[in-house]
């Protein structure tokens, strides 16, 4: 990377936190210019994943090699199996899964940078192979390749190099606590924690001075639909159990009084893993901008949420205004 930006000798620091490892470059160049230290800072991602799952050695997280050789140590049964549970806590039809992949399908059809851009309906999206009950093959995100930047600098010196500066707020990261059931997770607790998203949300709009009501768009880890509806109540943007009539109401999509996911998110853009943190700053700092084009969601949004989340339990929850 050094050599790519120009040998200039600059500091340069290697970050790697699975899906998280954008939210905490973004997070360590912002914390270090507030420091005084720097200013002016960039935050590279790039990843160039193979084909196929998901997956990795189990003794890295002290699980027998038998884990694997059986099929379980694969991602996206550990999706189905926490989105099957939320659906059956929280009386969620499968119907909202669908209905969110599509949204994100339309929303990637008018990305340029999409990985995916086609529209696929609801009624193919349900009908597809089923992978791991309740998601089927079009719920799901596909790893792929891909690279993103940002460029932070001295809030005080944003207007010498654009007249729409867009502020970090606040950029917070939190690990799963006990009792929390997350991905590679052998078990769950009778007395389930929450979630570290949970977490880090309530942090970043502590740090920030807000709360969720004001956040004006949302950018969500949707590695799979059942994720994003999760993650819509994990963030405090609803509670458990309001997701299937704000997606049926279509408050979730560009129109919408909760805009989630404008660019088509993950299951529209692929999961390059270093990059996919920082796609999120791009989509936020266009729409905070008004410069989103067909995407563009109405009414002057001020405030935008990104969230992700990395196996086995580590997420992020950044908070960006004008």
């Amino acid at each position: 990377m050094t050599r790519l930006v120009g040998l200039t000798g600059i500091p340069f620091t290697d970050v790697f936190n699975a899906c998280a490892t954008a939210a905490s470059a973004i997070q360590q160049t912002a914390d270090t210019i507030r420091l005084g230290k720097y200013d002016i800072g960039i935050a590279i991602g790039t990843d160039k994943h193979p084909r196929g799952a998901f997956t990795d050695d189990p003794a890295k997280l002290a699980l027998p090699q038998w884990y694997a050789q059986n099929g379980q140590f694969v991602t996206t049964k550990f999706f189905g199996m926490k989105a099957n549970k939320y659906l059956h806590d929280h009386n969620i039809s499968r119907v909202p899964l669908a209905k969110v992949a599509a949204k994100n399908y339309r929303n990637g059809v008018m990305n340029p940078n999409a990985f995916r851009r086609n529209a696929i309906f609801e009624e193919e999206i349900l009908n597809s192979a089923v992978l791991n009950y309740p998601l089927t093959q079009y719920m799901f995100c596909a790893p792929d390749e891909g690279a993103a930047a940002v460029i932070t600098c001295r809030a005080d010196m944003a207007h010498k190099f654009t007249d729409k500066p867009v502020y970090v707020r606040a950029c917070e990261i939190r690990t799963r606590r006990y009792g929390a059931y997350e991905v590679h997770a052998t078990s769950a607790p009778l007395d389930e924690d929450a979630s570290p998203t949970a977490y880090a949300a309530r942090a970043a709009f502590e740090a920030a001075g807000i709360g969720p009501d004001d956040v004006d768009i949302a950018q969500l880890q949707d590695t799979d639909a059942g994720a994003e509806v999760i993650h819509m109540a994990e963030t405090g943007l609803c509670a458990d159990g309001e997701q299937e009539k704000l997606v049926a109401d279509g408050a979730t999509e560009i129109h919408g009084s909760m805009p989630v996911n404008t660019d088509g998110g993950l299951i529209a853009n692929g999961e390059p893993i270093g990059a996919s943190g920082l796609r999120q700053m791009h989509e936020l700092v266009r729409q905070l901008r008004g410069d989103a084009g067909e995407r563009q969601t109405p009414g002057n949004p001020r405030v935008g949420l990104a969230q992700v989340y990395r196996a086995p339990g580590t997420a992020s929850a950044t908070i960006l205004s004008t």
